[in-house]
């Protein structure tokens, strides 16, 4: 296999693990959500807290967001960009979801980055960081 054809089948295998983990946002299936991320993840996010380590404080994290959402959960992608080498990869995309305020639905866009590295096992994601256009 050519480089190009592997990076090519990189970029889909992380394509579809975040497809997959956005789906288990909509389920609200935590033990999903938590697939395919380091146990010593590091994550940035938008709300308090806006730094998290490791599996169990990014478990947290979903709580908030799942106090907010009202079913059915909107958490898709607007755009996405996957850039992968052999061992290392970061995703950026635009993504939306739609959190309640003041009991109605409203529209919040923000950005994902994440970083992966590729173990024997595959790809798991060791930093995401979520953030929002300052205003």
């Amino acid at each position: 296999m050519g480089v190009n054809e592997e990076r090519s089948t990189d970029e889909v295998a992380i394509r579809a693990m975040l497809e997959r983990w956005a789906r288990a946002v909509r389920a609200r299936d935590y033990p999903a959500i938590l697939a395919g991320h380091a146990p010593e993840l590091r994550m940035f996010d938008v709300p308090p807290p806006i730094e998290s380590k490791g599996l169990d404080e990014y478990r947290r994290t979903w709580d908030l967001f799942f106090s907010t959402s009202k079913d059915p959960v909107v958490f898709d992608f607007d755009d996405m960009e996957i850039t992968a080498s052999a061992d290392v990869a970061f995703v950026t995309a635009r993504m939306h979801c739609e959190p309640t305020e003041a009991g109605k639905r409203a529209r919040l866009d923000f950005r994902l980055t994440v970083g992966l590295r590729k173990d024997p096992g595959g790809w798991v994601i060791t930093h995401e960081h979520h953030s929002i256009p300052a205003t």
